[in-house]
């Protein structure tokens, strides 16, 4: 096994899609899982892209990615980074590829002079939640998540 981890680019989209869709299977949400390489693209590379990633190789195999971007808390005043998305294929966990990822991000995050990564994980994902925990997340047990998408978001923005 021979890994490696660097910067997602535009070549690795339809690789990341494809993870994408690997992790909406294990979240039992595939039903939601609609993104494009386009809207991938916008995101990630266009002139108003800001979403950032890394992606794991064994060899010429993508076997994990994970997304983030710039976000602020604004009670405390903390810039940091928000991850998205941090996937590794089931043949590939427990051989620290999570970490490593959570690291670099980590890295990046202290380099730019930020303070803070902010994530959120399904309730059931007990192995994500325990990772998270191990790792010295902290857990808001008083925050739900909430988004305002599809004919509610066309409504608010009309």
């Amino acid at each position: 096994m021979s890994i490696a981890i660097r910067n997602i680019n535009e070549n690795d989209l339809s690789a990341v899609a494809d993870l994408m869709r690997s992790f909406a299977e294990y979240e039992n949400l595939s039903e939601y899982c609609t993104v494009t390489m386009e809207r991938l693209y916008r995101a990630m590379f266009s002139d108003e892209g800001f979403v950032e990633g890394l992606i794991a190789f064994d060899d010429e195999t993508p076997i994990a990615y994970a997304l983030f971007y710039p976000n602020f808390s604004s009670f405390r005043g903390e810039m940091g980074l928000y991850l998205e998305d941090i996937y590794v294929l089931a043949d590939y966990r427990r051989h620290q590829l999570g970490l490593q990822l959570l690291r670099k991000i980590a890295s990046i995050a202290k380099e730019r002079g930020l303070e803070r990564i902010d994530f959120q994980v399904l309730d059931w994902n007990t192995p994500a939640v325990n990772f998270y925990l191990k790792h010295g997340a902290e857990q808001n047990d008083g925050e739900s998540h909430f988004k305002f998408a599809g004919d509610a978001f066309a409504r608010l923005a009309s």
